[in-house]
């Protein structure tokens, strides 16, 4: 949005003062003028005044893992389609993850995807990979990538080489660049696609074990007391991974985490109507999981939300739930329902689910977090808690449509972002 606009008794939210009021916004040619809970105007002036009524104005969300299209997947997701999810979802930053066709394992195929998302209006963070191929045999030229300008390092898939992961993090420790890993032990996983219990047993699948999960943590934690590097944990889907993780903290070892949106609101009692798109990696657990995501969020102990956007065909979701690649959609999706289950039911404030959203994960990032303040550039979304709208295909910006909620009414909708 450019000229001078005023918005009028808005629900501000500024999750890094943890200030929430009821106020007006000035804004004019994208940076904030003014906030106070009544900014009056002479008669003469020229701003757009716009009754904000029923609506939420606050910084820009963050989807710290993201895959795009862009390059070799085109079909899926382009960089278009990306931006318009993310600006109709309230995502004013994406961090692309690197395992693109090519990947991200070299300075070429950053400085070009670089240039590529020079014209869109968000802010782009490219993860570089750890690895130089698909087998993961071998660790790329970190000092390469890093001085290429990737936001941190991560192969967004398990290890089974131990000692290629703590090389690695011995190696990556000298960038002070954040280092994702996905805690899997790919031998107890298996081919499991469920969450291992009395429902997988029950729907005839076959079961990931919660240990695949908390195995691989703990194996993890140990290679970073030993390394002293800091790692970002990522994809939370467990209890005892939740316990995992407040231990390390509490011991002083350097590690975040974060939890994909789906897995507080959906647990594996869902996957009985066998939508592939309910299939994800790690699995959905149990409710005695979700609770536990819930409260580690809740506490700080799961330091962040990540959207986790993975856009796949029709074709290749539209096939059976053990054979369906695994994940799903999320940058239109997350807030407003994130929103509806856990703000409006009284698990999370709008502060928190909002700093989980946007301060959170940029903090995981080692990157500033969003200022809601007088002389700051508006990076800011409007959003509306009461729209109601139909989930389509037509009324999804992204290409793909593979979600849980296709077909569904939500509430909750992005009305308008500056960025």
């Amino acid at each position: 949005m450019s000229g001078r606009k005023l918005l009028q008794q808005v629900r501000i939210l500024d999750p890094i003062t943890e200030i929430e009021i009821q106020g007006d916004i000035l804004v004019e040619n994208g940076i904030i003028q003014d906030i106070a809970p009544k900014i009056p105007l002479p008669s003469e002036d020229s701003a757009e005044i716009i009754d904000g009524t029923g609506l939420v104005v606050a910084p820009g969300l963050v989807d710290i893992f993201c895959h795009s299209g862009t390059p070799g997947y085109e079909e899926r997701e382009t960089l278009e389609s990306l931006a318009a999810a993310a600006m109709a979802g309230g995502v004013s930053r994406v961090a692309i993850l690197p395992d693109t066709n090519p990947p991200v394992d070299n300075p070429n195929t950053v400085a070009w995807l670089k240039t590529q998302t020079d014209s869109f209006p968000l802010r782009w963070y490219i993860w570089g990979a750890i690895t130089d191929s698909l087998e993961g045999k071998t660790i790329a030229q970190l000092a390469d990538l890093a001085s290429a300008g990737v936001v941190g390092f991560t192969d967004n898939r398990p290890h089974d080489n131990l000692q290629l992961v703590r090389r690695a993090l011995e190696y990556g420790r000298m960038f002070q660049l954040p280092i994702a890993l996905c805690p899997t032990h790919l031998q107890l996983r298996g081919d499991g696609v469920a969450r291992e219990c009395r429902t997988s047993v029950r729907l005839g699948l076959t079961g990931n074990p919660a240990i695949a999960e908390t195995v691989a943590i703990a194996s993890l934690l140990e290679i970073v007391a030993f390394t002293k590097t800091p790692i970002h944990l990522m994809r939370i889907s467990t209890q005892k991974g939740v316990e995992l993780v407040r231990r390390a903290k509490e011991e002083g070892l350097p590690v975040t985490a974060s939890v994909n949106w789906h897995h507080l609101l959906l647990n594996i009692e869902t996957v009985a109507s066998y939508d592939p798109n309910l299939r994800f990696e790690p699995p959905l657990g149990t409710e005695e999981d979700r609770l536990a995501l819930l409260e580690g969020v809740k506490s700080g102990i799961i330091d962040a939300i990540a959207i986790d956007h993975t856009p796949y065909t029709i074709e290749e979701k539209n096939v059976g739930f053990a054979a369906a690649p695994p994940g799903a959609i999320g940058l239109e999706l997350a807030l407003p329902l994130l929103w509806q289950n856990l703000v409006d039911a009284g698990y999370l404030s709008a502060l928190q689910l909002w700093r989980l959203l946007s301060v959170n994960p940029l903090r995981c990032l080692n990157q500033k977090p969003v200022r809601l303040a007088k002389g700051e550039k508006a990076e800011l979304v409007i959003f509306s808690p009461q729209s109601r709208w139909q989930v389509t295909a037509s009324s999804l910006k992204s290409l793909s449509c593979n979600t849980y909620w296709l077909d569904k009414e939500i509430k909750g909708k992005v009305i308008a972002m500056w960025c």
